[in-house]
């Protein structure tokens, strides 16, 4: 049997920056950092001495956590704040050097953090993140999410407690709909280094033969045999709606079965709704 799946367009990203944009104007989210973001290996770093432009300078954070400065050489800033980056540069300065200096940190390139997304994303891999980074934050850095896409996101996480060592693994679950379609801030959850970030794909069912729209459909809670042939367009005037069929996969096979228009779908099922000829 040939079946047709229905392409539409992709205006998740669209719908992500459009979100990204309100998340500002409603302010800050809460996050789970104490602190803001914590210098790491391979971290740019931009630092500005006022009035004394000839040491102003780029740094990059190397695998030690150290950074070369003019005058005073190799400082550790691994873990620092730019806060605290600025103290430690300024004090090393004072008085030696410059009297009161004032310093300025800005971190021109996160490399430090990142996260893995993985599954319906419009492109996996690693995503770096850019100070406490949100969950839309992220998304944008992916390319958005793909059309494919189901209805949850789960997040990975390791956390500490106590001091152990050994951390201990939490799922964070968030509704897509609430994130991309409802808007609901509180589903923009703040994102941490090393968390993995999966989408799965949905779940499908296909409506074929005499209906306006045939195609493939997302599964959502509660999908009817009828609510599947309402989505796609509903009956043609041809149709033999008595004589519905579901083809459905088994440990066996296909199988052919009745389909009662009250009946739950299930995952890849096949609608057919013959002409009728009478």
């Amino acid at each position: 049997m040939k079946i047709t799946i229905m392409k539409r367009p992709v205006y998740i990203l669209m719908i992500v920056m459009a979100l990204l944009s309100l998340a500002v104007l409603a302010g800050p989210v809460p996050s789970v950092h104490a602190d803001e973001y914590r210098v790491g290996e391979g971290d740019l770093l931009r630092i500005t001495v006022y009035d004394h432009a000839d040491m102003n300078t780029d740094a990059r954070v190397s695998g030690d956590g150290r950074i070369t400065f003019p005058l005073i050489g190799e400082v550790d800033v691994m873990g620092l704040t730019s806060a605290d980056v600025e103290k430690k540069i300024a004090g090393a300065l004072n008085p030696d050097y410059i009297i009161k200096p004032q310093v300025s940190v800005f971190i021109v390139e996160y490399k430090s953090k990142k996260v893995t997304v993985l599954g319906e994303f419009i492109k996996p891999g690693l995503v770096e993140l850019r100070g406490n980074s949100t969950l839309l934050e992220v998304i944008s850095g992916a390319g958005g999410i793909t059309a494919n896409a189901g209805d949850m996101l789960y997040i990975q996480r390791k956390i500490f407690r106590g001091g152990s060592a050994r951390g201990e693994d939490i799922t964070v679950t968030v509704e897509l709909k609430r994130l991309l379609e409802e808007g609901d801030i509180g589903a923009n959850v703040p994102v941490q280094d090393g968390d993995s970030i999966y989408v799965p794909r949905a779940s499908f069912v296909y409506v074929t033969g005499e209906v306006k729209t045939p195609g493939a459909y997302k599964i959502t809670k509660g999908l009817t045999v009828l609510k599947a042939i309402t989505i796609a367009g509903g009956f043609t005037p041809k149709a033999w709606q008595g004589r519905t069929k579901i083809v459905r996969k088994g440990d066996k096979g296909e199988e052919t079965i009745s389909a009662s228009l009250d009946a739950l779908v299930m995952e890849d099922d096949v609608i057919v709704v013959p002409e009728s000829f009478f």
